[in-house]
């Protein structure tokens, strides 16, 4: 398959490359800047928007997509699998670098620096461990996928130790102190503060929506899912 996106409505067709009229097309709110398709699910790809959000869609069904991957504060520029399928990368326009796992909405981990500017380009390495990264100040980034993973080989009691460590972690995940360990990341005080101001912004506009609802006839204002709602329409 092969893919085209119109960048001003936000656009995304479909074509087989064997005919010349395109498959299907969706259509979102806001414009597409990128799209990367998952190396071990072919029919799933996910598109970095200008509404700060990454996209994940199953080509089969455009209507509604799979998972709205949330965090960047900006316009989202690019997007990158890894090779395993199970991660993705993003960079935006906010100047940070985020990893998600496919299937969660929330980032895993956020990359940033101190000189990094806007970060227009995203690559897995082929064995996963590494990311690389061009941004805006000319410059090309090389990061570890994993950040507390070691480089080089690992001794006897440091592989011991080190998957002692994944244990517990894994047992314990589900504590609120574990939980509230492995969530938390230091964030640059400009992402910090529009984060806060977006947050109100989405509060005040379900209680605004909730206020409609009470106050209008059953039925009249319907519940409509996150997912749902970027998606303007589907053509196949």
């Amino acid at each position: 398959k092969q893919w085209y996106q119109r960048r001003v409505r936000g656009n995304i067709v479909l074509y087989d490359c064997r005919e010349n009229n395109p498959l299907r097309k969706v259509v979102l709110s806001q414009k597409t800047n990128q799209i990367a398709f998952n190396p071990m699910e072919a029919f799933n790809f996910t598109a970095a928007c200008d509404d700060n959000n990454l996209y994940t869609f199953d080509m089969r069904k455009l209507s509604s997509p799979l998972n709205v991957h949330m965090g960047h504060v900006m316009a989202v520029m690019c997007v990158g699998y890894s090779p395993t399928g199970k991660e993705l990368v993003s960079g935006s326009y906010d100047k940070t670098i985020r990893i998600f796992e496919t299937t969660k909405g929330r980032s895993k981990e956020i990359y940033h620096t101190k000189r990094m500017q806007r970060v227009f380009c995203t690559h897995y390495s082929a064995d996963s461990k590494f990311i690389l990264t061009g941004s805006d100040e000319t410059n090309i980034r090389l990061w570890k996928s994993l950040a507390w993973s070691k480089l080089g080989p690992l001794g006897a009691r440091e592989q011991t130790a080190y998957n002692y460590d994944k244990k517990l972690i894994q047992r314990y995940a589900n504590h609120p102190q574990v939980k509230r360990i492995a969530r938390h990341r230091n964030t640059p005080k400009m992402v910090k503060s529009i984060s806060k101001e977006h947050t109100v912004i989405r509060s005040a506009k379900r209680v605004k929506e909730e206020n409609r609802r009470k106050h209008s006839k059953p039925g009249t204002v319907p519940r409509v899912a996150e997912r749902a709602k970027h998606v303007v329409s589907e053509d196949s």
